[in-house]
Order: structure tokens, then C-alpha cells, then sequence
């Protein structure tokens, strides 16, 4: 008879903790799709069947026509928000409500962590972002042109010292290369030069920092999202302790020798140096050109005026590594991704080299930073190449208060999002939608001429998030982009090799949208440029 007691207290159990939580949803009225047990909709994702850009499809095709959809991220409930109004409601008309990201990292474990932009939640980030905000601007982009343009000229500069006609390169690995070299250069004030100096210190201590493969380091994702208190009690940091290390001191000192010696360079240390001396103000109007057609605009917050917060080193180390953090993996991606696009498309890329060829002869032999900003071309492709392939795959809101998505359709109810309720902005899904662009899966950058781009819908595109709460350092993103193809196309072409994959299998074992077997392509000499 006990084992009859026990065995009903189990599944009585078993279904209170593991089954009636995946009901949310539908108790509701929302179509959720078949969740399950524990994972979720994760399931794919973790058993390495389905990449997450896959997943963040699936869930957005639950209910065709539906202005939004229900999933689980394991146990916890998730609105996906496919509706553009709905989208534009709550990232930019309610945002009070929807201020913070989802915090899967308990604030007193990693400070590093818990102190950056991204991480940092209610008036402590509107303080951070309105000190930070001024230092992304357009003029303060064309301020570290110089240091992108020169990391740049040094990149080709390895390979055009090479005698090989066809260079054959995987890209993610060269052009994460180059990337860490920027970071370094402009945020971090050190030069490297990490394709020829291949384990200098500063590129293997990124390579650490923004590594998420393999077995432990998934195991450690799962513990935090499933228990955040077992990741406090365990003390396992974010960042690698070492990584941790290394960073602050390298900002310590660097900060150090420049007050001690008056040094000023162009960089990101030095902007927020002189934020913590002086303050300063975002520039009400901007005369420079900005960095192009994704670039988001910066809401009233980032506007506000001068700081109202002593920033510290550790501040300012825990933005800088932010800025690492983003740049070393999404921007490489966006650039490989570009890559791909470019040497399947040999068509795309002869106009592009026409255009960068105009344009060098235009500025006699030497970019500028006005010259590079006035390329519709370059700017058509790049946009178009965030369209197919954003950065990032979805973005999310938590719920700061109790809100109600009132009805809009017949078949609709009031959705009630109690504190602390999580939503989705299924970007990946949204811009591969034949309704907001035809023929979604085609590279075509002229969606984005002069005559078709203010046609998009709005809140259809979205590579840089949405609202307030979107990437600060979309401009930086496109210029590093812009800045590194103009001098790739103006010495070579990309071509595929023998080991270029067509069509791209995206990696199933990476949360980072990447390629299964690498971006390998070839650098071919241009004709004007062999000896």
C-alpha cells in the first residue's frame, strides 16, 4: 500500500513542478505549441538538433497570422511578440514597463558582469546609459575612424605581404582576429596585431572570455538559467577568474600611465575618463554623417545630460569588457557572414568594388571617414546582411510591473503579464517574414536603395534590438564593417575555395548564429594589385 502512496505523491509531484507550469500559456488562451517536460522549447537547442536561430523560428511559427505566441525557455514562460505595433507598444510606447533585460546571472556574483550596460537594470542603467551614450554618437565615431581605418590597412597589409594568387582563410577565426585588434586599439588603448602575433595575451584572453562551447560551459549555462541560487552558492564568476584578472589590470594601469603622463588617444578609456572629469553632453545636433541605414536612434535617456554617478575603474573596466564581449563574436559574425554573401554572390560584389573603386579615387587613395559614410552601396549590402543574418537572433524584456496586452482581434483575450513576466522579440523569425520582405531567404541588397528602404515596416527590422533598451554600439559595428571591407575589396576579391560550404548549415552546437564547418573562402588578388 506504501508503494501505491508514493508512487501517486510522485506523479502528483512530477506534475505540479514539471507539467502544470508548461499549461501557462494555454490557460491563457495563447497557442503555444507542444512544450516539453523541463526543457520546454529548449529541447533542440540543448541536445544539439536544432541551432537556436531554428528554435526562435519555430516558436515564431506556432500560430500563423497570431499577434504573438507562447513558449518556454525550460519552466519559464516566454510571450513571442510577432505583431510590429506590438512590438513598438511595448519596447518604446510602454517601456517604463519593460526597462530590464532578463537577469540570468545573480548580481553579487560577477561584478564585472553586473556592472555593465547590459546587465545593469532601473535607474542605474538609465544613469549608465545617459553617461555612455555620448560616447557612441556619430562624432565621436568619426573621432576613432582613424584607429578602425589603421587596424584595417594593418589587416591587409598581412595578407597582401603574402605571394599566394588565391589566399584560402576560414574568416571566423581571421576575422575575430581583427576585431580583437580593434577592441584592443580603440577601446582598450593597446595595439596588437593578433594575425601575425597569433597568441599574444590580450586575443587568448578573449578567445576565453567569449567561449561557450563544449561540455562544461553548457552545463554551466544550464545551472544558471534553471538555478541562479545554486550558481550564488557554488561561486562560479561569468568571466573566466583569470580573464577577470587580466582585464583590470590592464585598465588599471593603462588609466594610470595616461593621467600620470597626460596621455589623450582617441579611444573609449579616454571618453569615459574625461565623462568622470568634466561630464559631458550628447551633442544636440550632430553634423556628421551617421554609419548607415541599421543604425538605431538614441531615445531621450541617452540625451539627458551630464553623469549623475561617480564611475569608477571598475566601471569603466566592466564597460570596456562589455564592448569586447559584443564585438568580438557579433561583429565577426556580421563579418562573415557579409563574406558569404559576398563571394556567392559575385554580382553584389562587383558593384561593391565599383563603388569602393569610385570612392578611392574620389578621397586620392585615402579613406575618409565622410567618403566611406556616403557609400549607398556598402551601406545597402550591410543592412541587407543584417536583415538575413542579424547579430542577434532574439532579444528580450522583463515585465517591471503588472501589464495587460489588451485584445485586438476576435479571437483574442486580455493576456495579463504579471511582474517579472518574460517577452520575445523573435528578430531572426520577423525579418525572414514573406509578409515584411519578399522572398525573405534571397540576398538582395536593394531592398535598401533610396526607392525601397522607407517602405520596410517598421519594427520589421530590427538588427540593433528595438527602443531605448537597444545596442548602444551599433555604430561602431557598422563602421568597423564598412572600414575593414572597403580595404579587403579595394586589394582582393572573395571567392570560394574547395572547402566553402554552399548552401550555409548553420553550427547546432553554438547559441551564437555561426557556420557548421567554418566560413572558408579565398582572398584573390585583384589585377591592379599582383605583382
Amino acid at each position: 500500500m506504501l508503494w501505491i502512496v508514493v508512487s501517486i505523491a510522485i506523479i502528483a509531484l512530477s506534475y505540479w513542478f514539471l507539467i502544470r507550469p508548461l499549461k501557462y500559456w494555454s490557460d491563457q488562451g495563447v497557442e503555444q505549441g507542444n512544450p516539453v517536460p523541463i526543457f520546454g522549447h529548449s529541447l533542440g537547442t540543448i541536445i544539439h538538433t536544432q541551432s537556436f536561430a531554428d528554435m526562435v523560428q519555430m516558436v515564431y511559427n506556432i500560430a500563423p497570422g497570431a499577434r504573438y505566441s507562447g513558449m518556454y525557455q525550460f519552466l519559464i514562460p516566454t510571450l513571442v511578440l510577432k505583431d510590429p505595433d506590438l512590438i513598438k507598444q511595448i519596447t518604446v510606447k510602454d517601456f517604463d514597463s519593460f526597462l530590464n533585460h532578463r537577469s540570468f546571472i545573480p548580481e553579487d556574483v560577477d561584478p564585472l558582469w553586473s556592472k555593465n550596460l547590459f546587465s545593469l537594470t532601473n535607474q542605474k542603467w538609465r544613469d549608465m546609459r545617459s553617461t555612455l551614450s555620448p560616447a557612441f554618437t556619430s562624432s565621436k565615431m568619426k573621432y576613432m575612424f582613424t584607429l578602425i581605418s589603421e587596424s584595417a590597412e594593418q589587416f591587409i597589409d598581412h595578407f597582401l605581404k603574402q605571394k599566394d594568387n588565391i589566399i584560402t582563410i576560414e574568416m571566423k577565426d581571421t576575422f575575430t582576429r581583427f576585431t580583437n585588434d580593434v577592441i584592443a586599439n580603440t577601446a582598450f588603448g593597446v595595439k596588437v596585431n593578433s594575425v601575425r602575433e597569433r597568441n599574444n595575451e590580450f586575443y587568448l584572453r578573449g578567445i576565453e572570455a567569449t567561449d561557450f562551447r563544449g561540455f562544461w560551459q553548457n552545463l554551466k549555462f544550464l545551472v544558471v538559467i534553471t538555478c541562479p541560487a545554486l550558481f550564488r552558492y557554488l561561486g562560479v564568476t561569468f568571466f573566466p577568474k583569470q580573464v577577470s584578472i587580466f582585464f583590470r589590470k590592464l585598465v588599471k594601469d593603462n588609466i594610470a600611465n595616461r593621467e600620470k603622463h597626460g596621455i589623450v588617444r582617441p579611444d573609449m578609456i579616454n571618453l569615459l575618463l574625461e565623462a568622470r572629469k568634466n561630464g559631458f553632453k550628447h551633442e544636440e545636433r550632430e553634423q556628421t554623417l551617421d554609419t548607415g541605414f541599421a543604425t538605431v536612434e538614441e531615445s531621450d535617456i541617452g540625451k539627458n545630460g551630464t553623469v549623475k554617478q561617480q564611475i569608477t575603474d571598475e566601471d569603466i573596466t566592466a564597460q570596456a569588457l562589455l564592448f569586447f564581449f559584443g564585438g568580438f563574436d557579433s561583429v565577426s559574425s556580421l563579418m562573415c557572414f557579409m563574406s558569404y554573401e559576398l563571394g556567392t554572390n559575385p554580382d553584389i560584389q562587383e558593384k561593391l568594388r565599383q563603388e569602393i573603386d569610385e570612392t578611392l579615387e574620389s578621397c586620392n587613395g585615402k579613406l575618409t571617414y565622410e567618403a566611406l559614410m556616403k557609400m549607398k552601396y556598402m551601406d545597402m549590402v550591410i543592412s541587407e546582411t543584417l536583415r538575413l543574418w542579424p547579430t542577434a537572433v532574439a532579444a528580450d524584456r522583463v515585465c517591471n510591473k503588472p501589464y495587460t496586452i489588451e485584445p485586438k482581434n476576435p479571437a483574442e483575450k486580455p493576456i495579463h503579464l504579471p511582474k517579472n513576466s518574460v517577452v520575445w522579440l523573435p528578430i531572426f523569425a520577423i525579418h525572414r517574414d514573406p509578409e515584411y520582405f519578399p522572398e525573405p531567404n534571397r540576398f538582395d541588397p536593394e531592398r535598401f536603395s533610396d526607392e525601397n528602404k522607407n517602405n520596410i515596416k517598421p519594427y520589421t527590422y530590427m538588427p540593433f534590438g528595438a527602443g531605448p533598451r537597444n545596442c548602444i554600439g551599433s555604430r561602431f559595428a557598422l563602421l568597423e564593417t564598412k572600414a575593414l571591407f572597403f580595404h579587403i575589396l579595394s586589394k582582393f576579391e572573395i571567392v570560394p575555395v574547395e572547402k566553402t560550404e554552399i548552401p550555409l548549415q548553420l553550427n547546432r552546437k553554438s547559441f551564437s548564429m555561426t557556420a557548421e564547418n567554418g566560413f572558408w573562402f579565398g582572398l584573390k588578388r585583384r589585377e591592379n594589385n599582383k605583382e
